[in-house]
């Protein structure tokens, strides 16, 4: 499993998919600012475009492309195999451990795994714990649909609340929150987006281009969290191991805390500077016009 690869997917904050059968939009959405780009052959091919659109992701990934691929049918391992581009591999519907152990040590690169039903939610601790799972991502809709439930915030909360949990237990980053549908509707992406990081999320999937700057802008730490965070790692590195800065006591959990600010900060400049060097492209929102 390439370090890289693995360090990527557990940094990154925008996870945009494109169609499988798509060909024409991959290089677009590689340069469309995100984080990582997502190769969907489940549930945005249909039926009768499933082997083409497997060609046509192999045929990208075995070029300049690079991507993460979201599988639906165990035989589409043989063909993802030893392909440069692919940085890892989603599973969807994750729910047994020992399948998405098979699906790691076929492809050897990391796995996110998808949670979209009441049985992946009660695995949720198991599935962080295989060996190459780099992080655990939530389907709200699919799961909203598993348990005839509304897809609001009250009744996700305990499922979006068990994957930060497991994820934590198990040493990885943050979750992946679910899609927000109203790809043009920026408020309520902000506003999704301001629930997940209050309850621990660390990531986004997305569904259009134009969902990435907000994703970023949100995620993206305040000047005034920078600031804090920068005070209290400078207040450790001149002192003690507890000090005092702005009138509160500052321990190893509130370090942590201003590390993993500094941590985010860091992770969107990084991203800011991959994307001014990438190859100038046109949008997929274009093709959307």
């Amino acid at each position: 499993m390439s370090k890289d690869s693995l360090a990527l997917l557990q940094s990154a904050r925008s996870f945009l998919f494109v169609p499988g059968d798509r060909p024409e939009r991959f290089s677009k959405a590689q340069t469309s600012g995100a984080d990582v780009v997502i190769l969907d052959l489940e549930d945005a091919v249909s039926a009768r475009n499933k082997d083409s659109a497997l060609l046509a992701v192999t045929s990208w990934l075995s070029g300049t492309g690079q991507a993460v691929v979201r599988i639906e049918r165990d035989q589409e391992l043989a063909s993802l195999r030893g392909i440069p581009g692919l940085i890892g591999v989603m599973v969807p519907k994750s729910e047994n451990p020992d399948h998405v152990s098979r699906v790691h040590q076929t492809l050897g690169c990391p796995v996110i795994a998808l949670i979209e039903s009441a049985s992946g939610v009660v695995a949720a601790h198991s599935l962080a714990s295989v060996p190459g799972v780099a992080r655990l991502a939530f389907g709200e809709l699919d799961f909203a649909a598993d348990i005839a439930a509304q897809p609001n915030q009250r009744a996700m909360l305990l499922a979006r609340s068990s994957l930060v949990l497991a994820s934590r237990a198990q040493g990885l980053p943050g979750p992946l929150d679910g899609v927000t549908p109203k790809f043009d509707d920026d408020s309520a992406l902000t506003q999704d987006l301001h629930a997940a990081l209050e309850l621990g999320m660390s990531g986004k999937l997305l569904i259009h281009p134009r969902q990435v700057a907000v994703t970023h802008h949100v995620f993206r730490p305040s000047d005034h969290e920078v600031a804090w965070a920068e005070r209290i790692v400078k207040s450790i590195s001149d002192g003690g191991a507890v000090v005092k800065v702005d009138n509160a006591m500052v321990d190893a959990p509130v370090l942590r805390r201003a590390q993993a600010i500094l941590a985010r900060l860091a992770s969107d400049a990084r991203a800011l500077v991959n994307h001014r060097e990438a190859n100038a492209g046109g949008s997929l929102a274009e093709e959307d016009k």
